[in-house]
């Protein structure tokens, strides 16, 4: 349902997050979500362009949240990538259905609502900060702030 790239930012932000607020370079990026780095750049890009990472070249610099993990969701990473399209017309293009939906098109629409409103009600905060025995990217844990 979700394309690689939305794969590939979701894996990067939430690194981001977790070692917030400290910039990371692409290469840390890559090696830590095992995202291709060639692909990186171009989902990194993506990211500055919808103001949810920026990138800073030279000695200290690298790719950082523009916000604190609290303040961003699921679904800013998403839209900013990839955005969900809901469906508002007939997809078929069909004059006698034009707003109003199939039964088959409202259910697809439903569907879609419903992961909308998921990841519009999580931040990588609670990505972070739910307990479990699986860490995000990674098999072996790596050292974590208290928050």
């Amino acid at each position: 349902m979700f394309s690689q790239t939305v794969e590939y930012a979701l894996r990067a932000v939430v690194h981001l997050a977790d070692r917030s607020p400290a910039p990371q370079t692409t290469d840390q990026i890559a090696a830590a979500t095992l995202v291709p780095k060639a692909y990186l750049s171009k989902v990194i890009q993506g990211l500055c362009r919808a103001k949810i990472v920026q990138s800073k070249r030279g000695v200290g610099g690298g790719v950082a949240l523009v916000k604190s993990p609290s303040e961003l969701t699921i679904l800013d990473v998403v839209n900013a990538v990839e955005p969900i399209v809901r469906i508002r017309h007939c997809p078929l293009g069909l004059k006698t259905h034009g707003v109003r939906l199939c039964p088959l098109h409202k259910r697809m629409d439903n569907a879609l609502a419903s992961v909308e409103d998921a990841f519009r009600q999580t931040t990588l905060a609670e990505v972070l900060a739910e307990p479990t025995q699986s860490h995000p990217l990674c098999e072996q844990p790596t050292k974590r702030k208290s928050r």
